[in-house]
């Protein structure tokens, strides 16, 4: 038991739920030649595909959470069930059998953010927006990067003053993830530039729709716009939407951080492309005649393999997770696992298709594989760099020395 409800009975209400809202899934046998061929790592859309898309997926996640099923192991007070984990893998397990708008425009939100103001918010904010969050009302975005700071977050220059009760914030972040559809992000500021970098930082919600915030999207190689840079103009945030204490920050953004990393390295359970895509790569190996080459069967191989070991690498990190403990270093591990999947892939790739992959022959299945090679390199940004997630693993799970620390001024005379 676990509050006040028995998994047995949780189940027959949750799949009672979803046959009275939900289609059963219907699996897709995919043929060569059959069907669109497109395959990306990132949504591309256009605004008004966006939005639509947008409801679709906010009627769903309202119904979901007005039955009881949308923030499980929640806290009561915010809306949630407080029942263990067990129960949620319970419903995803069934949910998955159902088909159901997709909710990934929520990922952010409910993934970084949610568990970040959870964590770190007074209880004035807490009661504002994870009810809300988590019942698909908002989308929140995650305002970390910047041009001028790279992955070095602790560098960032985007500057939070205080005056009376509210900070007045400028600034600008980039490559910010669905910032065009968000009514709240979480943004790390510079509030003391007198101390070490890590030092200085606080955390804020501030609201997307306030005077003073521009978002316009970035045009990516792809030729979609996944991610945008963001402006802060002397844009106003009420004291009380503080994450933590002042220039605590970076605890605030460690939380986000790490859950980012449990988020995106657990894609695909880990692997990389998912069943579908898997069947794919395959089946285009066995269509350009490549399947009895020796080096590409053993390159092959080796994709596979790579996968199947990182999913089930994964699967060990989420186990930690399911066990109430916080998620820490071998998210990275998990991050950096997925990119170098993904770039073994793309070698792969380049290997059989050759030139079909940078020119369109109107061939299936050939050109439609350049859309996800060149997402690639979006990926082994995302998150951190894999430079990033290399430190990350070589101090704190190998116990390697630190790097050298570059010094803040340098003559080159």
């Amino acid at each position: 038991m676990a509050g006040s409800i028995s998994e047995e009975q949780f189940e027959k209400d949750a799949l009672a739920f979803l046959r009275a809202n939900a289609k059963p899934r219907v699996e897709i046998r995919q043929r060569w030649g059959e069907g669109s061929d497109k395959i990306s790592l990132f949504p591309e859309r256009t605004p008004e595909e966006d939005r639509a898309d947008l409801e679709t997926a906010r009627h769903w996640a309202q119904i979901r959470f007005d039955a009881g099923f949308g923030w499980i192991t929640g806290p009561e007070r915010y809306g949630g069930r407080n029942l263990d984990r067990s129960f949620q893998r319970t419903y995803d397990r069934l949910e998955s059998s159902f088909e159901i708008p997709s909710q990934a425009v929520f990922g952010i939100g409910l993934g970084m953010i949610a568990p970040t103001i959870l964590a770190h918010a007074i209880e004035e904010v807490k009661q504002k927006y994870l009810r809300s969050l988590y019942r698909g009302n908002i989308v929140a975005c995650q305002l970390f990067s910047e041009p001028s700071a790279g992955s070095d977050l602790a560098s960032l220059q985007t500057k939070a003053v205080r005056d009376g009760d509210e900070w007045i914030i400028n600034g600008q972040k980039v490559w910010t993830s669905g910032a065009h559809l968000s009514d709240v992000g979480e943004i790390i500021c510079r509030t003391d530039p007198s101390v070490e970098k890590h030092r200085g930082l606080t955390g804020f919600v501030v609201d997307m729709h306030s005077p003073g915030v521009e978002v316009r999207p970035l045009r990516q190689m792809t030729g979609g716009a996944s991610f945008n840079e963001v402006f802060f103009t002397d844009v106003r945030v009420p004291d009380s939407h503080r994450l933590g204490d002042v220039n605590q920050g970076w605890s605030v953004a460690l939380t986000t951080l790490m859950s980012e990393r449990a988020a995106i390295g657990g894609g695909s359970g880990g692997s990389g492309l998912g069943a579908l895509g898997t069947w794919r790569l395959i089946e285009t190996v066995r269509q350009m005649g490549k399947s009895s080459d020796p080096l590409i069967r053993q390159n092959l191989a080796q994709v596979i393999i790579s996968t199947r070991v990182a999913s089930y690498t994964n699967l060990r990190a989420m186990s930690k997770l399911a066990a109430g403990q916080l998620p820490g270093p071998e998210m990275s591990i998990a991050k950096l696992s997925l990119t170098q999947n993904f770039t073994r892939i793309c070698n792969l790739l380049s290997e059989v298709l050759g030139m079909k992959i940078t020119a369109d022959t109107g061939e299936w299945g050939t050109y439609a594989w350049s859309e996800f090679l060149l997402s690639v390199p979006g990926m082994r940004i995302a998150g951190g760099t894999d430079e990033v997630m290399h430190n990350i693993v070589g101090e704190r799970v190998l116990g390697l020395p630190k790097e050298p620390k570059v010094p803040s001024t340098m003559s080159f005379e």
